[in-house]
Parts: structure tokens; sequence; C-alpha cells
């Protein structure tokens, strides 16, 4: 193994799943947190931690220069940095190579090149993979070309920001006299928002599934895929429950799609874990982007698969090939419900002292989870605490199996969406599998 040390570049759950590969692997491990964070479980079983900084985000897991000094001081290899903060910026994974270590992920060009949604489509295109009809590029600001446009792709359509994500920038147009208005206001949010006004336009599908692929690609032109995620229950385009594989998703359709990814993976000389996110309508796959990372609803593959991603994002970043089988079929069913620290019918968020924490068992029970007795959850970041991830031999035992792990997991001392989790599995829409990406804000009323 080239690795010997990995900073880990983040907090909370994934920090913690990310130590526990790399211990396994023999791989030393170095915890960053920031002075809200000295208490966090990963940092006390790390071989070694650095505080890089105060509680804000900005100074501490999003500040660059503090977390190359402390690989620096530590005499790191490599640094992982998990989802979210930094883990899709170009520029921090250049630093960090152009620094002398590696970046566990892919490179920065192509994280560029995928994170810009014109050019990852593009890109796409040219792979042969499906994607949404649309403007073929960023909208040119001659109202005329604009009207030509979206009735050339048929209402309704979407304006998205090319620099967008999280939901944030972009804007349903239903008919002619919406839409020079909403350009508009999408490229005023685009620019305030990710520092770029460029839009584009695509076709809205109205009553879409959230379907996306797992990936891995290694250095030397291999790439597979490891099957497909349904995360259609979503609130405010942020998922809230995933499962995989995707219900009423054929063995023909997967490998379709599936060796779609795969090759473009190769095209773009893509290198590490990545998903490829799919709305699927009418039995028909589209393409909206790409994470260039891992997922938080990774481990739903893990369990189908019987593949550690950690291990193998580790093992890829080492310089060694791919040695899995292509085309896997996924084995049996698994299901992941995100624990947030939340009030479950307001969702705001509810930071403070966990007094009591029971994690559910059993066979087939799978907690994620950084709290403990005794743990205070900070109010400086995502409320996201744990992830309970369950598996079966088919979807509907998964269902009965996560109602039970449900009712058996306590935390006290704060709010959390439990209580939203256990509605969702007994409703009907949900078992009965299929429900698009709106379904959830329906019914929650939102």
């Amino acid at each position: 193994m080239k690795i010997k040390k990995v900073l880990i570049a983040n907090r909370g759950e994934i920090a913690l799943r990310i130590l526990r590969s790399c211990h396994e692997l023999g791989i030393k491990t170095v915890a960053v947190h920031s002075t809200a964070d000295r208490d966090l479980k990963h940092v006390r079983l790390a071989d070694e931690s650095v505080c890089i900084g105060p509680a804000s985000s900005l100074e501490s897991y999003l500040n660059i220069p503090a977390i190359i000094s402390a690989a620096e001081v530590t005499d790191a290899d490599a640094i992982h940095p998990g989802y979210g903060f930094l883990s899709e910026n170009a520029d921090f994974a250049e630093r960090v190579e152009s620094s002398g270590f590696i970046f566990i992920g892919p490179k920065a060009e192509t994280i560029r090149v995928m994170g810009d949604k014109i050019s990852a489509k593009a890109a796409m295109e040219k792979s042969g993979v499906p994607c949404v009809p649309g403007s073929g590029g960023a909208i040119p600001d001659d109202p005329q070309i604009q009207f030509k446009m979206a009735e050339d792709i048929g209402y309704p359509v979407m304006v998205k920001a090319t620099g967008g994500g999280g939901g944030r920038g972009m804007r349903v147009v239903h008919d002619k006299s919406d839409l020079l208005e909403s350009i508009v206001l999408t490229k005023t949010e685009a620019g305030q928002a990710f520092n770029n006004d460029v839009v584009f336009m695509e076709k809205f599908l109205e009553k879409p599934r959230h379907i996306e692929f797992q990936v891995l690609a290694d250095e030397h032109g291999n790439a597979i895929h490891l099957c497909e995620r349904d995360c259609s229950m979503q609130r405010r385009n942020q998922k809230v429950v995933e499962e995989a594989p995707a219900p009423g998703i054929t063995e023909e359709q997967r490998k379709k799609i599936g060796d779609s990814v795969a090759q473009a993976c190769v095209d773009i000389g893509y290198r590490g874990a990545g998903t490829f996110e799919f709305l699927y309508e009418n039995n028909e796959f589209y393409f909206i982007e790409m994470n260039t990372r891992l997922q938080v609803e990774h481990p739903v593959t893990e369990l189908i698969t019987g593949v550690d991603l950690v291990k193998q994002q580790l093992l890829i970043a080492s310089g060694e090939k791919l040695t899995l089988k292509s085309n896997m079929r996924p084995r049996g069913h698994a299901i992941e419900c995100r624990i947030n620290a939340e009030d479950p019918e307001t969702f705001i968020p509810s930071p403070g002292k966990v007094e009591r924490f029971h994690m559910p068992g059993g066979l087939g029970v799978r907690v994620d989870s950084h709290i403990y007795g005794g743990y205070t959850v900070p109010p400086f970041y995502d409320s996201m605490i744990g992830k309970l991830i369950v598996h079966a031999e088919d979807r509907d035992t998964a269902i009965r199996r996560m109602r039970v792990a449900l009712s058996e997991m306590v935390i006290e001392g704060i709010k959390t969406n439990i209580p939203l989790q256990k509605r969702i599995m007994d409703d009907t829409a949900f078992v009965a599998g299929g429900a698009g990406i709106d379904y959830l804000e329906k019914k929650l009323g939102l």
C-alpha cells in the first residue's frame, strides 16, 4: 500500500467511516477538527489530531491553508475530503497534489469539467449517456432566441445555473410570459450564490424519480458500475431516504445505463468513486449531474454488493488496479434513513446535548453515526447526525426490518426526524415503490 497515513479533511459520521476503513488497511489517520469538534468520536480514535480553527466552517473545514499545514506537520501521505465541504472543490484538489500529497478523489480538471453542468452534459452526450433535452449550452442574452429555445424544448422548462447545486439556482417556467423574468432572477441568484451567473435551459420533467449509479474507476483505464440507488424521497432537494436497488429497474436497464456510465468514466479519465445522477420518467433515464466524490448514501450500495467503497478509494488512490468484476448484480435490498437533529414537524435544527443514545441491532442492521451519550451536537454544521441502514433478502423484508430498527433507536435530549422516518416506512406510496421526487414534499404540505 502506497499510502501510509491519511488526513481526514471532514467531520462527523463520514470522518469516522473513513477512519475505520483506513485502520482496517493498516493506514494511520490524522483527524482535523474545529474548536467545536474536539470531542468528536473520530478525533478521539485517530492516531493524531490537529485543531485547524474556530467553529466557523470558513475558518476550519473550508480553510485550505490550515488543512494543508496540518498534513505537512503530521507527515501525511494523502488527504481524504469525505463529502460536502471541500470534496468537490477543484482548487483544493489541485492544491493538495501540488503540495505533494495524494488527493483521494478525481483529478482537479475532472472535478472542474463535471462540476460545470454545461460541460458535464456535453461530456456525457459525447459518451452516449442519455441527457435531458436542453439548450446545449449557456442561454444567450437575445430574448427572441430565448423564446425559440423554450419553444423547441417544450414547456415546462427549467432555467438552471451551471454552477448551482443543493436545490439553488433553478426555476421552473410553465409558459412564455414568465420566461424572461425567470432567466434574469436565476442569473442574479447564481451570480450571488456561486460567483457564476451562467444559466442554461432544459426540459422540466413533471414527475420523475431520482435514480443514481455508483461507479469506481482507476487510473489505468478500468471502470465499473455498482448498480443503482433510488433517492426520490426528498425534501427541498435534500435526500431523506435512499434505497438500492431502485424498485422496478430491470436488469436490461441496469446493464445499459451502467455500461454507459462506466464507459463515460474511461472517456473523461475519471479516478476514484463517483455517482452519476439521473431523472427517470416513463422508463427513460436522463443524466443531470455527476458527484465526483463519495455519496452520503453509499452504504446501501455497499450492502447489496459487499464492496467497501472507502477501501476502494484508498486502493485506487494508491495507484492499484481495480480487481472487482463489472456488471455486478444486486444481492437483496438495502434502505437508508438519514437521522437528523431537527424537529420532525418544522424541520428546525435541534442542537444540544444527547442525554441518551441507544443504537438498534440485529441481523442486517447498520448504524453509521458519530454521536454518543453525553455528546453535544453543535449548531454550526449540517443537522445530520447519523444514518440507519438495513439489508434484507427483498424490499418488503427490508422495509419491515427498518420499521423495527427505527422503533428501537433512542436519542434523547434533542429532537430528531425519527418520527418522520417511521411515517415514510408506513406510507402506502413508499411501500408500493416508484414515488417521484415531489411526493414527500406534497405529502408534508410543503
